[in-house]
Order: C-alpha cells, then sequence, then structure tokens
C-alpha cells in the first residue's frame, strides 16, 4: 500500500512540472523567466527585421533529466511548424534557458523569439552551405554564453552538418 501511493506522489509530481505555451504575438505576451524564482541567461541571436512580427514559444522539460538541448529542439520544432503553417522559414531573434543547477524548480526552460521570414531558395549548394554554417554561428553563441555545454554545441554541430 505505502509503495503504491508512493509511486501515485511520484507520477503526480512529475507529470505536473511540464509547461509549454502556445506560440504568441511577442508583444502581447509575457516572458515566462519576468519574475520567475530562478532567472535564465539571454542571447541574442540575430537582429530584429524592423517592422516584422515577433512570436514568443516557451517551453519547460517535465524533470531534471531532459537536457536544455532537448527542450531547445522542441521549441524548435514547434517554432518550424508555426512559420511552416504560414509558408515561411522560422528565424530566431533571441533565446533565454535556464541556467543549472536544474533542480526541483529549475527544470530545464528555453524561451524564444523568433520571426518568420519569407524561406530561402534552395537553388545553390552554396547558399545550403551558408545557411549550415549560419546554425553554426548561432551554436557557437549560445557555447560562448554558457547556454550550452561543449557536449551539447558538439552534438548539435555534427546534427548541423550531416544533415544536407
Amino acid at each position: 500500500m505505502k509503495k503504491s501511493v508512493l509511486c501515485l506522489f511520484i507520477v503526480i509530481a512529475l507529470s505536473g512540472c511540464a509547461h509549454t505555451t502556445a506560440v504568441l504575438p511577442a508583444e502581447a505576451s509575457k516572458s515566462e523567466f519576468q519574475g520567475a524564482a530562478y532567472s535564465g541567461e539571454t542571447v541574442q541571436l540575430d537582429k530584429q527585421t524592423p517592422g516584422a512580427e515577433v512570436f514568443r514559444m516557451f517551453q519547460q522539460g517535465a524533470t531534471g533529466f531532459v537536457s536544455v538541448a532537448e527542450v531547445r529542439a522542441d521549441v524548435e520544432v514547434a517554432a518550424t511548424k508555426h512559420c511552416a503553417r504560414r509558408g515561411k522559414a522560422v528565424r530566431p531573434i533571441q533565446e533565454t534557458a535556464s541556467k543549472p543547477p536544474h533542480i526541483f524548480g529549475n527544470f530545464p526552460r528555453v524561451e524564444w523569439l523568433f520571426e518568420c521570414v519569407d524561406a530561402p531558395q534552395p537553388t545553390m549548394a552554396s547558399r545550403t552551405d551558408s545557411d549550415r554554417f549560419g546554425q553554426i554561428e548561432r551554436l557557437k553563441k549560445l557555447l560562448d554564453s554558457g547556454a550550452l555545454t561543449q557536449q551539447e554545441f558538439d552534438r548539435e554541430k555534427v546534427r548541423v552538418l550531416g544533415s544536407q
């Protein structure tokens, strides 16, 4: 009986910890990091296009055992799908990520500000290379800021270079 109650408590505690917001217009929404007990680290990835609509997407892992890179990948997928529905490509502007230690109350969290831009025309190999190198440059900025570990950077770099 005691084991079943303990198991039930653990399942309830862990299942209630993940948190994802819908993609929202940035100017009409508030950052999930604003006023949070554990702040995050913000990295500027690109300049905002004047007059472009900027969106906000936030996700928090369900446990401390999820990496920031995994949460970041989920945010990227959601942002990419949002822009694809508009016939556009995602362009990240800013990222805020939680800082370790990832303990109860500070599970891995990532928030993106992004724009939906015209999709690049993949007609030339050099353009594809330039897109991949741009992704690596953004990853390097995240590494330099401490938002990514060297191991996460290396894994993501291999993934980007492997995609053609």
